[in-house]
């Protein structure tokens, strides 16, 4: 008999338990914290793969304070990366719109080399067919899983990154995947332009540079900088020189509202994750400019070396 009367007593303390699960109590779970200025986001998918969480990040390589000797940094005049260096060089990857010789834009890695795509590779979906002696001649760009991209002129939604055969993962741009070539020594080096007719300078979209843009290929040789974006920025980095160029000094701004630069009036590119407003003046007043994203040349928004603070997020 006690134990048929202890069954419904134990029922109800289990439902009240419950009720009072639902209902909460006197302590409020903290808010989600916002999002880092800069966040980690995952790579969309160019082909099979390419769902690797990777930190795309803006800016380059040295306004993020990367440590010397690894990703780009680990094989800085070309040829190929082996052992302990090789896994250095797939902790980041640095994708940067810029010029190389006559090709512009082309995308350069963080150690100023040119990047290339191969036409027997495909975009739809991204598969690498240079493999064995071609991958020596033609090191492809990977990372690790978990790795870092930094980008400078280029869309978020335009990086990937696509399963070779050995297992690694190769960034991708447009869907191509990319590679360096083993002959380039030092920035500008273009030496893989149109070797076997086959090998060209990647764009910011994908495209071949030094290429008329083929339409019904789906990726123009156009830089994209600067296109309408609707989510605003909550961090930026601004260089002193034009296009994104780590041969001068950058500064980074985060954080929401009015951020006033340290060093005002001696920006001429900016790399941003989304929307914002350059100011002129001290306190975000003067003349002011909202620009969408990544901006390679304030020379030709009228506001090189004029920028003295922004307004973010």
């Amino acid at each position: 008999m006690l134990r048929k009367h202890l069954a419904p007593l134990v029922v109800l303390v289990a439902a009240g338990v419950a009720m009072l699960s639902a209902c909460g109590s006197d302590e409020v779970a903290p808010a989600a914290q916002p999002p880092a200025a800069q966040a980690t986001t995952q790579a969309p998918a160019a082909g099979e793969g390419a769902g690797t969480d990777l930190s795309l990040l803006s800016g380059t390589a040295k306004s993020n304070n990367s440590p010397a000797g690894t990703g780009d940094w680990a094989v800085p005049n070309g040829g190929t990366a082996t052992g302990a260096k090789l896994a250095a060089s797939q902790k980041w990857v640095q994708l940067t719109a810029s010029k190389a010789g006559a090709l512009d834009p082309v995308v350069v890695n963080g150690a100023g080399l040119t990047l290339y795509r191969f036409d027997k590779d495909t975009a739809k979906p991204s598969k690498s067919n240079c493999v064995g002696d071609c991958a020596v001649t033609w090191p492809p760009v990977t990372v690790a899983p978990g790795g870092k991209i930094f980008i400078a002129g280029i869309k978020k939604s335009a990086i990937g990154t696509v399963k070779r055969a050995d297992g690694t993962r190769q960034v991708t741009i447009g869907g191509w995947p990319v590679y360096r070539f083993a002959k380039d020594t030092k920035r500008g080096d273009t030496l893989g332009q149109g070797v076997g007719g086959t090998w060209f300078g990647v764009t910011p979209t994908g495209g071949k540079a030094g290429v008329p843009a083929d339409p019904s290929a789906g990726a123009g040789n156009d830089q994209d900088a600067g296109s309408p974006s609707a989510t605003p920025a909550t961090s930026a980095v601004l260089f002193d020189d034009a296009s994104f160029s780590d041969s001068g000094a950058s500064q980074g701004v985060g954080g929401r509202g009015c951020q006033n630069l340290s060093r005002p009036r001696i920006t001429s590119s900016l790399a941003a994750s989304g929307s914002l407003k350059i100011w002129s003046e001290p306190n975000c007043k003067g003349r002011s400019l909202v620009v969408n994203g990544d901006v390679a040349n304030l020379a030709k928004v009228n506001f090189d070396n004029a920028i003295a603070s922004v307004f973010l997020g």
